[in-house]
């Protein structure tokens, strides 16, 4: 019988992280490694998200990787198209075409304590790897809630994350679930197409007008002649986003001028006031991710939508029934109703080295170490873990921070020598955990009076990083092996990890980084913008494929 296959590094998704994590592989002098898709395509949640409207919130020259600039975004705000695109575009230009398997579903991981590796069943073959590379994401598990009778409803069904583009709306009653970032972009794609459009309601977001526009071709042609212009576009997106921090971490009192905007926003456009009360939030901006739309409030306003301002309790046939008992009839169902963040999938089917799988471990919570290791299950990495997500910037910022984290792992196993890995200590995971979670409690995401799905089922917060992308660049800069213990092969640990080796340093530094003051220097603001390399920047400052039609947010 054949050996079974066994690589490096094998990273698990070919969205933003994955694809972040194969080119800093490459960058790194790593080739050995390959990324398992579980699709026939790359693009992760901006390939499964293409319903109509589908758009970032993020500005596009912050929501792309510093090393693969793009100058021909065509507007402010990218769609989901040009997204999806520039994705293949880093993934034909950084040439990793040859380590993508299509197809091929991860079904289990085993940490292999002799061998030390993991053994990988995949919907391809099974294949092993000394180092796993998680970036699956949080949004890429689609949540529907269970709504009695929803299965005997006559109608289409489906989420916002899984369109189905062959079921025509044009003349339907359609009823939107969740009023979130999907859906305050799918009403008014839809509302003109559908004959009766009913949005169940069950929290009013904040919304914020999207000051999107076309980049000129001016605009354009000077990011192409001058990189620099580009870099420097990204710089003060970024910069404005640091400055906004404080007041969603530490002074969420501040926010409240901001709300002021939001409901002129709503007055704007919506004149009925008894209808402005039902959309006015009764929790502090922020509280919630403030959403961008300058479309929103206009669809509601139009005679062929109604709002019930109600969550969906059941489904009677083709009749569904609110909360507070309004019904209303439908031909179609679109839930926009998230997906599963704070109880990932992926956790069920990674095996560390207790025997647990890693949703065992998290049942309480989800924690590791600087968002990326978990006690338990050495060699294992997540990009966009516990407690790296944003309320105002760019994930690409934190992928990027977490990508300087992996390239230092490897480096330290080299270094290392012989068969060896590293495995989280359980004081530095909980050191780190705590005073993140203490620099949670003050921040507008715990005390703005909302529930929202930042929060995991026990109402702690395992979502949000409570700082700057700074402050997280400086803490993933590099690995403290006093963080960690060594393993060697069945199960003997030698080196600066080993047991009882400088614990209450991990402690330490762990509490301290976590704590770090941030600066927009420049030395930060240079690392996030420059270019990776020589053959990088030439490879990337072409247009990311076909991206060069009309985006809207």
């Amino acid at each position: 019988m054949a050996e079974q296959e066994r690589v490096r590094v094998a990273v698990i998704g070919s969205g933003f992280g994955g694809l972040g994590a194969a080119v800093r592989l490459r960058r790194e002098g790593i080739t050995d490694f390959v990324v398992l898709e579980r699709a026939s395509s790359v693009g992760g949640t901006w390939r499964d998200n293409s319903y109509p409207g589908c758009a970032c919130d993020v500005p596009s020259h912050l929501y792309s990787f510093s090393f693969a600039p793009n100058p021909d975004w065509p507007r402010t705000f990218s769609g989901q198209e040009h997204i999806r695109a520039y994705l293949e575009h880093v993934a034909d230009v950084f040439h990793l075409r040859p380590h993508l398997r299509f197809d091929s579903e991860v079904q289990r991981m085993t940490w292999n304590a002799e061998r030390l590796c993991w053994d990988i069943e995949t919907a391809s073959g099974a294949l092993s790897a000394d180092v796993v590379v998680s970036a699956t994401g949080p949004l890429s598990d689609p949540k529907i809630p269970e709504i009695p009778g929803l299965a005997s409803f006559p109608g289409k069904v489906f989420h916002s994350a899984r369109w189905d583009h062959d079921y025509d709306l044009t003349g339907k009653r359609v009823a939107v679930v969740g009023t979130g970032a999907s859906a305050i972009q799918i009403v008014p794609a839809i509302q003109p197409q559908v004959g009766r459009l009913t949005l169940f309601q069950r929290t009013p977001p904040w919304v914020m007008p999207r000051v999107d526009r076309a980049i000129s071709g001016a605009e354009r042609s000077l990011h192409r002649a001058l990189p620099l212009t580009t870099q420097l576009r990204r710089g003060l997106l970024w910069g404005i986003r640091e400055l906004q921090v404080q007041a969603f971490t530490k002074r969420p009192d501040e926010l409240g001028f901001v709300e002021k905007l939001a409901k002129r926003n709503m007055a704007r456009a919506i004149k009925d006031p008894a209808l402005r009360a039902r959309l006015t939030p009764d929790y502090r901006i922020g509280c919630k991710r403030i959403l961008l739309s300058s479309t929103y409030y206009p669809a509601l306003a139009r005679p062929n939508v109604d709002l019930v301002d109600s969550g969906l309790r059941e489904v009677r046939g083709s009749t569904l029934v609110a909360a507070d008992g309004r019904e209303a009839e439908a031909d179609a169902i679109v839930f926009g109703t998230g997906f599963h963040v704070t109880d990932m999938p992926i956790a069920e089917r990674v095996v560390g080295a207790e025997g647990r799988t890693l949703a065992e471990v998290w049942k309480d919570g989800m924690e590791s170490l600087r968002g990326a290791t978990a006690a338990g299950f050495p060699n294992f990495m997540t990009i966009i873990g516990p407690n790296t997500g944003l309320g105002n910037s760019s994930m690409i910022l934190m992928i990027e921070s977490q990508l300087n984290y992996l390239a230092d792992y490897l480096r330290q196993l080299t270094v290392l020598g012989g068969r060896a890995a590293l495995d989280a200590r359980p004081s530095a995971v909980h050191a780190w955990n705590r005073r993140v979670q203490e620099r949670m409690r003050r921040t507008v995401w715990n005390t703005g009076g909302c529930t929202s799905w930042y929060l995991d089922a026990n109402g702690r917060n395992t979502t949000i990083w409570p700082g700057t992308t700074a402050e997280f660049r400086r803490a993933t800069r590099r690995v403290d092996l006093a963080e960690y213990q060594v393993v060697r092969p069945g199960g003997a640990q030698d080196g600066p990890g080993a047991p009882g080796a400088a614990d209450t340093t991990a402690t330490a530094d762990a509490t301290t980084t976590a704590d770090e003051t941030a600066t927009a220097d420049a030395t930060t603001t240079a690392d996030e913008t420059a270019t990776a390399d020589g053959t990088a920047t030439a490879g990337t400052t072409t247009t990311a494929g076909t991206a060069s039609a009309e985006v809207a947010s």
